[in-house]
C-alpha cells in the first residue's frame, strides 16, 4: 500500500534484572519526511547490542523517511513490594565506594566550610555507590529487538493509514483539475474565432486607410506580426493532451503499491510546466483564470506529495 513518511509506533517488553526485579523496556519508533532513508538510534547502554538488528529491520521495511528508534526503561512498580522481603532487590550499597565518597566530602568541606553536605538522593546517584541489578545482556537485546519489531509494525500501520488518506485527497484534486480542463478545452475554438474577428476588424481599418500608404503599410506589417504571434500562442492542444496524460499518470501511481513519492514529485513538475504554458498562451481572461486555478491545485498536490514515501 502507498504510505506516508510520517508516523509513530511504540511497544514494550519486560526484562528480568534478577533478585525478583523486573524492568519495563519501552521502545518508540518515530518517522518524519526525508528524501532518503535516514536512521537514528537513542538506546540505553543495555540495549546497544540491538541496534544492528533494528537497523536491518528498518532497512528491509522502509525506503524513505527520517526514522528514529528511542528506548528507555524503568523498574517495574511491583519491584517495590519485592524490596520489602528482599533488601537487595533494588540494589546493594558498595561500602568501600560509600566510605571513599564520605572521605572526599570531608576534604571538600575543609576547603569550603560553607558547602552543604550531600543529600541521600545525591549519594545514591553517585557512580558506583549502588550496584543495581542489570540483568543479562542477551535478555536486554532480545527484549529490545522484539519491542522494536512491534513498534516498527505499529509505525508502518500508521503510515499506511495516513497514506490512504493522502491518496483520497490527491485523487479529489486531480478530479477537480479534470473538471477545469473539460470546461476550458472545448471553448478554445471560440476564443480563436473571437481573436480572428478582432484581427479582421483591424485589417478592414487598414484597407480603409490605403490613401495613407505609409501608415497603411505600417499597420499591415503590424497585423502580420500579430497573426504570427497569435498562431503560436493559441496552439494549446498539445498542452491539454500532455496535461491529461500527466493526470492519468498520477491516478495510475496512486492506484499502485509501494513507494511512489519521487515519481509523483516528478509528475508535479510536469503538470506545473503545462499549466505555466497554458497561462502564457492564454487568449482570454477565462483561460488565464483556469490556468491559475490549475497551478493552485498543483501546488496543493505538491505539498501533499512531499509526505508520501
Amino acid at each position: 500500500m502507498i504510505s506516508s513518511m510520517t508516523g509513530y509506533g511504540s511497544a514494550s517488553r519486560q526484562v528480568s534484572l534478577g533478585a525478583g526485579v523486573v524492568a519495563d523496556l519501552q521502545v518508540e519508533c518515530r518517522a518524519v519526511n526525508s528524501r532518503f532513508l535516514d536512521l537514528g538510534f537513542r538506546l540505553p547502554d543495555e540495549c546497544r547490542g540491538a541496534e544492528p538488528a533494528l537497523r536491518e529491520m528498518a532497512t528491509q521495511s522502509l525506503s524513505r523517511g527520517k526514522v528514529e528508534f528511542r528506548a528507555a526503561w524503568r523498574v517495574n512498580a511491583g519491584a517495590a513490594n519485592s524490596a520489602k522481603s528482599n533488601p537487595h532487590a533494588l540494589g546493594a550499597i558498595n561500602k568501600d565506594r560509600l566510605d571513599a565518597l564520605y572521605a572526599l566530602q570531608e576534604k571538600a568541606q575543609d576547603a569550603f566550610p560553607k558547602a552543604q553536605e550531600l543529600t541521600i538522593a545525591e549519594i545514591l546517584r553517585w557512580p558506583g555507590v549502588v550496584s543495581e541489578p542489570r540483568g543479562e545482556e542477551d535478555s536486554w537485546i532480545t527484549a529490545a529487538v522484539e519491542a522494536g519489531r512491534a513498534a516498527l509494525a505499529a509505525l508502518m500501520e500508521s503510515r499506511s493509514a495516513e497514506g490512504k488518506a493522502l491518496v483520497g485527497v490527491l485523487t479529489s484534486i486531480t478530479n477537480k483539475m479534470r473538471d477545469i480542463v473539460k470546461v476550458i478545452e472545448p471553448k478554445v475554438p471560440e476564443y480563436v474565432a473571437q481573436y480572428q474577428e478582432k484581427l479582421t476588424e483591424r485589417l478592414s481599418e487598414a484597407l480603409a486607410a490605403q490613401e495613407q500608404a505609409k501608415a497603411g503599410a505600417e499597420l499591415m506589417e503590424r497585423i502580420r506580426q500579430e497573426v504570427v504571434l497569435y498562431a503560436v500562442r493559441i496552439d494549446v492542444a498539445e498542452e491539454f493532451a500532455r496535461l491529461k496524460t500527466h493526470l492519468q499518470a498520477v491516478d495510475t501511481a496512486l492506484a499502485g503499491k509501494g513507494p511512489v513519492g519521487k515519481r509523483l514529485d516528478f509528475l508535479m513538475q510536469e503538470l506545473n510546466r503545462e499549466a505555466n504554458t497554458l497561462s502564457s498562451k492564454s487568449v482570454s481572461e477565462e483561460c488565464t483564470q483556469a490556468a491559475l486555478e490549475l497551478k493552485l491545485f498543483i501546488e496543493q498536490m505538491r505539498e501533499q506529495v512531499q509526505n508520501l514515501e
